[in-house]
């Protein structure tokens, strides 16, 4: 056994105000758990390593272990959940909206502790954190000391494991009760109202010159900046975006593809704030991502360097089940009994960061997302209106709402950045509850706007979207309890002595019970169903397991919609039959409303007409136009699916279990629609991108790729192309291999490459994976192995952490290697060192589904198809340089990627086919010993 010089972990003073406040650290382990082994550190400094099982026994004689992230921890030991004094509970209770990797490392850094570099050194310096934290309670003034005594007296009646030690560092005895246990958790009595905003006048229509586009980027950048020709070029074009529009339904349209390093996030904010100013209107930029929001949030601090000045001009808005609800948190903290209850520890965490938080957004936002990894979603990101349930100007915390005050600031705002589905949902219902639509837009990230336009303009009759339907209806039916709220409990208020609208009510109420209720899936799968839709989809079912080729699939399985099976046109009238009913119902209620806001103009006060047009606009939304467009679907099963469309059948699957079965909709261009009711409104519109073109080598072809994808074939416009080139030499910083040997259906060869490879790199590795179940044995036969050279290895799906933070402590850990999927390729942004190396197991051809098949025969045929196959491949080469100091390696662990792919990575840069030993052998002579 050996003893770390580490600090003495006995009780100690922290000089504050007062002063001799005690600081006092629970008597217990710290525990820091790997793939191959774990450190365990005695409170006195005695270390030792244990085999994971026996770390895993040790925790049932052990006080509760100092951990930093208990559910990964439980994952690698493979045990449950165990009772654990986690730092990062400590951490979000003391530094609420605060980032912080949520690593022994991350935790650190952030509190400014030595770098640990070992499992060892890294369980030992869990003490040396929680001393910081718990002396940084202790330091704080009289206000915020009280503030935080009240919250942390109910988490520790709660059972937190903390709870001593906090309220000793805030001088506070847990014998010492304040007035009322919620009293802390009440954090709306402390929250601010939010103002009204004053309607704004029309836009201006004046132009934005190149000129004075390039004027204000130099103005961004500064005088010591680098020169970057590229970039001075990039905002001058794309300038054309802000012309004043010269037709209805002819906007201004540019599609811009700049290479990485061009700088084009600054390029078009320079010209985009220069009209802002000279119209006095709002520009919208759009993405698709949180990396790039974060990023953009970065950058335009060079607009506005001011905080104060940048919180009123700049606005990130989403969507409303974004953002903490109050309503959900006040129902949540009147459920607790006065004495206290586990439920007191995530709603104290939440209190905390209700108050310190900027925006209320908790995805994406400043809210950590490994929060609700380490308590449970129930009580944290389940408490934003998920469930659409909101009561608007009914609530009581109305003047408070995160989402309300996001809405008005986004009306004041010179930039709103936002994301690709708000944008075009809000587009699609008239300005939605933002109450306008922006005449300009920029959307980053355009190679997803067809992705997103697909998912956003679809329909699906499935037994969760039905199931929804009902409980936003009628409320909670079954047993225990719950929060959600009927129709009735929401606006039933509004309609008293209104007879015909409670009819129209009642009427809604009775037809929603056609609907699937609590436990459909059982009954379907038993083939019990109840009512109309559950029969319906029972034969839905039916018919994908009766024509599935591989109906044990652990993944989704699929069928055409025609010939349906015997009974399914029948059950089909059926169902549309009752959804016609509830199509009544709803649209007599919407007409009462409508009468409501002019038969009574005079009367109504402002909050009473506030409800009834978010109820219009919510019925409209939730209700009216997805039962309109299921009825539609219903109809082609008797007769033809529209041309524009594709409709199918299928069941969702998940790890082998059904989550959903029904039918879908999608169209088979969806940037038809986008251009529609998004670009055609306009009057400009910039979509740019480092990969919107394909790369045949036909330049032709090429910008037909980028047409298909941005929707500009479907809008008459004055239309710019615009193509700016990296900067970065590609071909000296970076290497390209497939790898010719290694047989891709055999597993342990495909592992061994894996690992091969990651330790050639000495880390820094992103290993992309076209199957959950591949990637998932990768990672059982190489993460042990890796550990003991020192390199950690992350894997979506397997750790138990969110895509985000695994993101997060790849980025953090120079010398840790990630696993993951499609998900993981799109979200990660990565600079610097951390990402060196890149690894496909397959050629990332697209999953042949029926709508694939479907929609490849009026977008190309084979064409299509290898045009995303090079997209992918561009946008996942595109991630290895992202600074000029960048580099990296591209393996190809599939040796039939064909030689017409290639053209997916730059002209001058080789693509070497050769074994794996070779490529081994190259990546270290490249990359250099450990990626040093």
């Amino acid at each position: 056994m050996e003893r770390l010089a580490a600090p003495r972990y006995t009780p100690r003073m922290i000089r504050s105000d007062p002063p001799q406040v005690r600081v006092r650290l629970p008597e217990a382990p710290a525990l820091v758990a790997g793939a191959g082994g774990a450190a365990w550190v005695s409170p006195a400094g005695e270390v030792e390593t244990l085999p994971l099982d026996r770390a895993a026994a040790r925790l049932a004689v052990s006080p509760p272990p100092l951990v930093c992230h208990a559910r990964a921890t439980a994952v690698r030991l493979g045990t449950s959940r165990f009772d654990a004094h986690d730092l990062l509970e400590l951490f979000a209770f003391v530094r609420p909206a605060r980032f912080c990797v949520p690593t022994p490392r991350g935790l650190a850094e952030a509190l400014g502790l030595p770098l640990p570099a070992t499992p060892e050194q890294a369980a030992a310096s869990l003490f040396s954190a929680a001393t910081e934290l718990l002396g940084e309670l202790a330091r704080l003034n009289s206000a915020a000391r009280q503030s935080a005594r009240t919250v942390a007296w109910a988490m520790a009646r709660g059972g937190w494991l903390w709870g001593g030690a906090v309220l000793a560092a805030l001088g506070l005895e847990e014998d010492t009760p304040p007035r009322s246990l919620a009293a802390g958790l009440r954090v709306w009595m402390r929250l601010p109202e939010w103002k009204e905003h004053t309607a704004e006048p029309p836009a201006g229509d004046w132009p934005v010159e190149a000129v004075e586009a390039r004027a204000r980027l130099m103005r961004l950048l500064g005088t010591t900046a680098e020169d970057r020709p590229q970039q001075t070029d990039y905002a001058s074009h794309v300038a054309a975006a802000f012309a004043p529009r010269e037709r209805a339904d002819e906007p201004a349209f540019v599609i811009a593809e700049a290479g990485t390093g061009v700088g084009k996030t600054v390029g078009y904010i320079a010209p985009a704030s220069v009209w802002v100013e000279k119209n006095s209107a709002p520009v919208w930029i759009s993405t698709y991502t949180r990396n790039l929001q974060r990023q953009l949030d970065a950058e335009l601090d060079r607009l506005y360097p001011d905080p104060e000045r940048k919180a009123a001009k700049i606005v990130i808005r989403k969507g409303r089940e974004n953002y903490f609800c109050l309503l959900n948190l006040d129902e949540a903290v009147s459920r607790l009994p006065e004495r206290g209850g586990a439920d007191a520890v995530p709603l104290g965490l939440m209190a905390r960061w209700a108050l310190a938080t900027r925006d209320g957004d908790m995805v994406g936002g400043d809210f950590p997302a490994w929060l609700a990894d380490l308590v449970g979603t129930r009580l944290t990101v389940d408490l934003t209106d998920t469930r659409g349930e909101c009561v608007y100007a009914a609530c009581p915390h109305y003047r408070k709402c995160f989402v309300e005050r996001s809405i008005r600031r986004a009306r004041g705002a010179d930039m709103v950045v936002a994301n690709h589905a708000l944008v075009m949902t809000q587009a699609a219902l008239g300005g939605g509850e933002d109450g306008l639509l922006p005449t300009r837009y920029v959307f980053d990230e355009g190679h997803h706007l067809f992705d997103a336009a697909d998912s956003a303009f679809s329909a699906h009759l499935s037994g969760m979207e039905t199931a929804d339907l009902r409980r936003w209806l009628l409320g909670a039916e079954s047993r225990g309890r719950s929060r959600s709220r009927g129709l009735r409990e929401r606006i039933g208020d509004l309609l008293t002595g209104e007879g015909e609208a409670m009819e129209a009510l009642e009427g809604i109420l009775h037809a929603a019970r056609a609907l699937p209720g609590p436990g459909w899936r059982q009954r379907i799968g038993g083939g019990n169903p109840v009512g109309a839709a559950e029969a319906f989809l029972a034969l839905a079912r039916q018919q994908v397991l009766a024509r599935e080729s591989d109906p044990n699939s652990p993944y989704g399985l699929e069928a055409h919609a025609r010939p349906p099976v015997p009974g399914m046109l029948e059950a089909a009238a059926s169902l549309d039959k009752a959804l016609g009913r509830l199509d009544h119902a709803l649209t007599a209620l919407l007409a009462h409303l409508s009468r409501l806001l002019d038969d009574q103009a005079d009367e109504l006060e402002t909050a009473a007409r506030a409800r009834i047009e978010s109820a219009r606009r919510s019925l409209e939304r939730r209700a009216v136009l997805p039962v309109r467009s299921w009825r539609a679907m219903l109809a082609a099963l008797r007769e033809d699916t529209p041309p524009e469309f594709a409709d199918w059948l299928a069941i969702d699957r998940e790890y082998g279990r059904e989550r959903d079965v029904g039918l879908h909709r999608h169209w088979l261009d969806p940037m038809q629609p986008f251009a529609t009711v998004v670009a055609e409104p306009a009057h400009g519109l910039l979509v740019t991108s480092a990969s919107l073109r394909d790369g045949t080598g036909d330049e032709d072809a090429d910008w037909r790729a980028a047409d298909i994808r941005t929707g500009i074939r479907h809008v008459r416009v004055r239309d710019a192309r615009i193509s700016v080139p990296s900067p970065f030499d590609y071909k000296r910083l970076t290497r390209v291999f497939v790898v010719t040997d290694v047989d891709r259906r055999d597993i342990g060869q495909v592992s061994a490459a894996y690992r091969a490879l990651f330790l050639a790199a000495g880390g820094g590795g992103l290993g992309l994976f076209t199957a959950i179940l591949r990637l998932r044995d990768v990672h059982s036969r190489i993460s042990a192995e890796l550990e003991s050279a020192g390199l950690q290895l992350l894997a979506q799906h397997v750790d138990g952490m969110d895509t985000s933070t695994l993101i997060d402590i790849f980025r953090a850990e120079e010398h840790s290697c990630l696993l993951g999927t499609d998900a993981v390729r799109d979200g990660i942004d990565v600079p610097g060192n951390s990402l060196r190396m890149i690894v496909f197991d397959r050629v990332p051809w697209p999953r042949p589904t029926i709508l694939h098949r479907a929609r490849k025969e009026v977008l190309g045929g084979r064409a299509f198809d290898e045009m995303l196959a090079r997209l992918r491949l561009k946008q996942a080469y595109g991630r290895l340089v992202r600074r000029a100091d960048d580099r990296g390696v591209f393996v190809m662990l599939d040796r039939a990627l064909p030689s017409r792919l290639t053209s997916a990575f730059p002209t001058d840069v080789a693509v070497e086919r050769v074994g794996l030993a070779r490529a081994v052998a190259e990546t270290r002579a490249f990359l250099g010993e450990r990626g040093d």
